[in-house]
């Protein structure tokens, strides 16, 4: 008699701890599902995409302007051995993101008629 009675009261305090735990879950997801947060969330996304849209904007921009007054934009991995490694503000970068712009010379105007 005694071993039923401890397995029930096991089995309760189990029970209850679990139901805790489920209802502090519960109330986990629907606090981040409510409304005004996914709005927040929505609205963040959407200023992260129209900023980064500005920045590529305000790059090809520079990148015309400069080709338009006789700068020849150079892809910096053309110029760099394979293996390199390239910085920006202390944080590794893909070459191949990286252009770096210098006046153009003769030799890259006929390149570029040709």
């Amino acid at each position: 008699m005694i071993k039923r009675v401890t397995w029930f009261a096991g089995g309760v305090v189990v029970g209850l701890a679990g139901a805790g735990m489920a209802k502090r879950k519960v109330k986990e997801v629907a606090a981040q599902a409510s409304p005004v947060r996914v709005a927040r969330t929505a609205f963040g996304r959407v200023g992260e995409a129209v900023g980064e849209g500005r920045r590529a904007a305000r790059g090809r921009e520079a990148e015309l302007r400069a080709r338009y007054e006789g700068v020849e934009p150079v892809a910096l991995a053309d110029e760099l051995h394979p293996d390199a490694a390239v910085l920006i503000d202390g944080e590794l970068v893909d070459a191949g993101k990286v252009i770096v712009l210098r006046p153009a010379t003769r030799e890259t105007r006929r390149r570029r008629r040709a």
